[in-house]
Parts: structure tokens; C-alpha cells; sequence
């Protein structure tokens, strides 16, 4: 006879024949199991697989490699998986941990991993670096680009 079964959630014992915790769901370890789940495992068991659809949006950024890590685990902590990028411009290999980081998270955990990080306060609520209005920036940048032309026109009448 098998040993009876645990659930490395609930802990509550199960008899040999069963796989599956019928209260929380998760798979059944022999007794004293949990002590041979690696840290990998414990991290796999956290994320929830409706988090894992789409493609990979940005939803936060930290200014260095421990910071993104922190921000990580509190998405971990709520089932939602993220993955780590360098900032643009700076992949250098000489950096190490050095240097901004991206933080991001599939399509299907964007919106749950906001109002975690809004929460957690690690994030404002305008983190996007998005154009509010992009009718307003290309009305300043056509004023900058006349203010300069305007600029180097006078300059040329002043050396005539």
C-alpha cells in the first residue's frame, strides 16, 4: 500500500488513490514531498495560467537589476509571470546589473499587473510614456522648428 498523499497547498491528506486536492486543485505529493519541491517548482506553482496569454507588454521600469527583480516578485506574488529586458541603449555586457530594466508581462496580465504595481505603489497611475495628444506635440514641434528657422534668419541679416 502507497503512503498517503498531501496537498502541498491545504496540507491536508488525501488517500493513495487520489491526484488532485478536491478543495484548492492542486496536484498531491507523497508526505514529506514539499521538501524535494526545488525553488523552480515553488515559482511555477505561484503563476496563474490565464497571466500567460499574448504578446509581451512593458509595465513597469526599474533603474537597475535588483529593483526589477523586487518589482518581479511582487507580480509573482499575485500569479502573474514577468520576464526582465535592458533598457534600449544599454545592452553592454561590461554594465552587469548595472543600468534600467524593463519589466514585462504577457498581454493577458497587463491590466491585473498595473493595479498590483499601482497598489504597491511602484508605479504612478501615467506610467506609460505614451503621447497624451499627439496633435499637441506636432504643433510645439512645428513652433520649435519655425522659432530655429526664425532664429537663423536674423542671424544671416545680422552678418549681411
Amino acid at each position: 500500500m502507497s503512503s498517503p498523499l498531501t496537498c502541498p497547498s491545504c496540507t491536508t491528506s488525501h488517500p493513495a488513490d487520489a491526484r488532485f486536492c478536491p478543495e484548492c486543485g492542486m496536484p498531491l505529493v507523497l508526505d514529506g514531498g514539499e521538501a524535494s519541491v526545488s525553488a523552480r517548482q515553488a515559482r511555477a506553482r505561484k503563476i496563474k495560467p490565464q497571466f500567460t496569454e499574448g504578446e509581451l507588454v512593458r509595465v513597469a521600469y526599474a533603474r537597475h537589476q535588483a529593483e526589477a527583480e523586487f518589482i518581479q516578485g511582487i507580480l509573482l506574488e499575485e500569479g502573474v509571470p514577468s520576464m526582465l529586458r535592458r533598457a534600449r541603449g544599454f545592452d553592454v555586457p561590461d554594465m552587469l546589473a548595472a543600468g534600467p530594466r524593463d519589466v514585462l508581462v504577457a498581454a493577458s496580465g497587463v491590466e491585473t499587473a498595473r493595479d498590483v504595481l499601482l497598489r504597491a505603489d511602484v508605479v504612478g497611475p501615467q506610467s506609460t510614456r505614451a503621447v497624451e495628444n499627439p496633435a499637441r506635440l506636432l504643433v510645439g514641434l512645428c513652433a520649435f522648428v519655425a522659432l530655429v528657422a526664425i532664429v537663423a534668419w536674423l542671424g544671416t541679416e545680422l552678418i549681411a
